[in-house]
């Protein structure tokens, strides 16, 4: 079972991506801040995170970069996600993520990115749709 990590600190969306993650059969583990994000990262190992751009006082981007600039967490792959940016914008800006996914988003558009992600080797060769 893939294991998803979670984070955003809106509850609701928290809750939501969480549930529709469990019944398409992931394992996921929730995070309502970025502070944690390295202490979860170790204790669940998770194959995919899914990180809000705006965590309150913490820019996912930079946490994004971070994740990436560290030999233990480089090769997990990252979604990013926001209700404040468009995808155009993450054309050319790169912060690590393998894709972007602008809220609100339908559940079924979020599964079938996570599907593709999921089903790609765990290199480099990564491409943003």
């Amino acid at each position: 079972m893939k294991r998803i990590l979670v984070v955003d600190d809106d509850i609701e969306v928290l809750e939501t991506i969480q549930l529709i993650l469990e019944i398409g059969g992931f394992k996921v583990s929730a995070l309502n801040n970025g502070e944690d994000v390295f202490n979860r990262i170790e204790s669940f190992n998770p194959d995919l995170i899914l990180l809000d751009i705006s965590l309150g006082h913490i820019d996912g981007r930079v946490l994004c970069e971070q994740l990436k600039s560290i030999e233990s967490t480089s090769q997990i792959p990252i979604l990013l996600i926001s209700g404040l940016y468009d995808p155009k914008d993450f054309t050319t800006l790169n912060y690590g993520q393998v894709d972007f996914l602008s809220k609100p988003f339908q559940m079924d558009v979020l599964m079938k990115k996570i599907s593709k992600i999921l089903s790609l080797e765990q290199d480099e060769t990564y491409l943003m749709n």
